[in-house]
């Protein structure tokens, strides 16, 4: 390998015995790939569809499900590549995995800020969430992440590199222990991605859930019966996709020595369970959007 493609290129070794059973992988994560496309974009369709979705809280659950949508493009098409070829990955896999991640609990805190006016302060709702305040939480969701992930990419562009075979299925925080030399800044501004984009977000929403239980308790049956359809799913979802973004930061930069079999089980844990969850968990949980699901099924099957 020569010295130019030292900074951008690196192998990975994370399959397990992906020689033997490399057109097994092909097919099982093709087939996963389009059906993660197909659940959420559909969810997405009776959203965009129907007008009585046409509301933050549905507007706000279609983002989660297009940034699903993204999360897997960036990971399953460079899969299916590898599981044929001998490819590297590249460090910019790494980048757009951790801006989407990131954006999904920024996305999650918008949906606990929108539970909690329409709860909490229903009759301030129209003025509080109107259509420009969404889209500023939409593109803050997707735009800050970005603009500051930039940076990371920018030191570990300029980090020099002494192993280059990570262990892992694609670009995640494993590269950090790549490095010959552990970066100051790098660990700075990684302590600082943490707090300000997944920790901060996660407390804020904890914030606005206990005040939501706090006022549903107080209340009666209807807006207790309204927090619970319409939080529980959300929660679900944050506890599913905070799991996972744990056993990513912190077990791999511990850099324990689990073996690849463990390894390999609990990556496909993040990129098929969790694209997979949410659209499932928001068709079954969210009254309205399960109404229009089960009316769809019942036209396809006549």
């Amino acid at each position: 390998m020569d010295d130019e493609s030292n900074g951008t290129y690196i192998t990975l070794g994370g399959y397990v015995e992906v020689q033997k059973y490399r057109y097994l992988y092909f097919v099982i994560m093709f087939t996963v790939y389009i059906l993660i496309i197909c659940c959420n974009s559909t969810i997405v369709s009776l959203i965009v569809i129907h007008q009585n979705l046409h509301e933050p809280m549905y507007i706000f659950i279609a983002a989660l499900l297009i940034n699903s949508v993204l999360y897997s493009t960036n990971i399953y098409p460079k899969l299916l590549i590898d599981f044929l070829s001998e490819n590297q990955t590249s460090l910019f896999q790494a980048y757009i995995y951790y801006t989407l991640a990131t954006s999904e609990f920024l996305l999650l805190a918008a949906m606990a800020y929108d539970r909690y006016v329409s709860i909490c302060k229903p009759l301030q709702y129209p003025a509080i969430m109107r259509t420009t305040t969404v889209k500023v939480f939409l593109v803050s969701a997707w735009l800050v992440p970005a603009c500051e992930l930039a940076v990371s990419v920018v030191l570990y562009a300029n980090a020099k590199l002494c192993h280059f075979i990570l262990k892992g299925l694609f670009c995640n925080t494993s590269i950090y222990t790549l490095i010959c030399v552990r970066s100051i800044a790098l660990s700075i501004h990684g302590v600082f991605i943490l707090l300000n984009i997944v920790l901060f977000p996660m407390l804020f929403i904890f914030f606005t859930y206990t005040k939501i239980l706090i006022t549903s308790y107080r209340s009666c049956k209807r807006v207790k019966k309204k927090a619970a359809q319409t939080c529980l799913p959300h929660l679900l979802v944050l506890i599913n996709f905070s799991c996972f973004i744990a056993y990513d930061v912190i077990v791999v930069r511990l850099q324990s020595d689990f073996p690849t079999v463990v390894r390999l089980i609990m990556t496909l844990q993040i990129i098929v369970y969790h694209p997979l969850f949410n659209p499932f968990i928001y068709g079954l949980k969210m009254k309205e959007i399960s109404k229009h699901l089960r009316r769809l099924l019942q036209v396809k099957s006549h």
